[in-house]
């Protein structure tokens, strides 16, 4: 072979050889979590019913805090509590190659086509805080229907005891027809209905929203001035309820039972002005969705359901949570 031919084939060679390592590269670096790929980066889509409770903001917090913990990227949008919206940004987050999907659904049942894009798509599927009516990898969140049970139970004991209580409870009640909702309520009345010696009124559905619960409780408080305890299904509504009996100087003969371990609430126990809340510590349930969420990506066996467990907090552990820093107390 002449030296032209050599170099001529050397160069050749050479040229086939850096072509073949570029058309490998995209290969390493796709195909998603399941695929494989050595070192590409978990992308875990996280679609969020709304950034405007504060339960959910400290939720999302949770779950970046661990998401930068576990070295995975996570992508949040904001539903704004509109289940077009929320579908539309499933289509969005699944174009953007997530390999797995969080999902806290607007609606259980209207959210079927987010869930048909992502199995479509291969991409499994992780609930927090409300579940969806169709089967996906897991469910993370808490037993709703104990925490009314713990409250219904906090609140027989302040009203003189299993099988003693007497007096009135005002109920003030989440959003009409919510899973969440009928679960807290159920849980209460399942253990305080059984007490002959107490009435439950039901207030009207005030969305959790403080506002609307000062609004109701004025006019519940107006019919029924003999309450004897307010129970709130969460705290932001308890703390309304407390606001209209600091005005109407009736705080002192009125017990408070909420659910959700607000920091705010915390420290009305520790003041004395507010009888007991339930654990219900949105950053450790964040940090607990992602982590399952990333096991599920691996391709690792996760259960059907976590719970992210609850509590009491009253008079003789509220100093102990209380944390002025965290919007809710966090467990230890």
């Amino acid at each position: 072979m002449k030296k032209g031919n050599k170099l001529f084939v050397v160069s050749a060679l050479l040229t086939s050889l850096v072509f073949a390592g570029c058309s490998q590269q995209p290969a390493a670096e796709g195909g998603g979590a399941n695929a494989g790929g050595g070192d590409k980066k978990i992308v875990i889509g996280f679609s969020q019913v709304t950034s405007e409770s504060p339960f959910y903001t400290a939720l999302v917090d949770g779950a970046k805090a661990e998401a930068q913990k576990q070295g995975v990227e996570l992508v949040v949008m904001d539903a704004q509590n509109d289940i077009e919206k929320q579908n539309a940004d499933v289509q969005d987050l699944i174009t953007k190659g997530i390999d797995v999907l969080i999902l806290n659904p607007t609606n259980p049942t209207a959210v079927v086509p987010a869930l048909n894009a992502a199995k479509q798509a291969n991409i499994q599927v992780v609930t927090v805080d409300r579940p969806t009516e169709e089967k996906v990898a897991a469910f993370v969140g808490r037993d709703n229907k104990e925490m009314g049970r713990i409250a219904g139970k906090q609140a027989v004991a302040l009203l003189g005891g299993e099988g003693k209580a007497t007096g009135k409870v005002i109920e003030l009640q989440g959003d009409a027809g919510g899973k969440v909702m009928m679960d807290r309520h159920d849980g209460f009345h399942e253990i305080v209905g059984k007490e002959s010696g107490v009435k439950i009124v039901e207030g009207p559905y005030a969305d959790y929203v403080r506002a609307k619960a000062v609004k109701a409780f004025q006019d519940l408080l107006q019919a029924n001035p003999d309450v004897n305890l307010v129970y709130a299904h969460n705290d932001d509504m308890a703390l309304g309820a407390l606001q209209v009996l600091e005005q109407a100087k009736m705080l002192d003969k009125v017990k408070i039972v909420g659910i959700d371990g607000l920091s705010e609430a915390v420290k009305a126990i520790v003041d004395g002005k507010y009888s007991a809340t339930v654990f219900n510590d949105p950053t450790k349930l964040g940090a607990i969705v992602v982590d399952t969420a990333l096991k599920v990506a691996k391709g690792e066996q996760v259960p059907e359901y976590v719970d992210g467990g609850t509590g009491l907090i009253d008079a003789s552990n509220a100093k102990d949570v209380y944390n002025e820093k965290d919007v809710f107390a966090q467990m230890k």
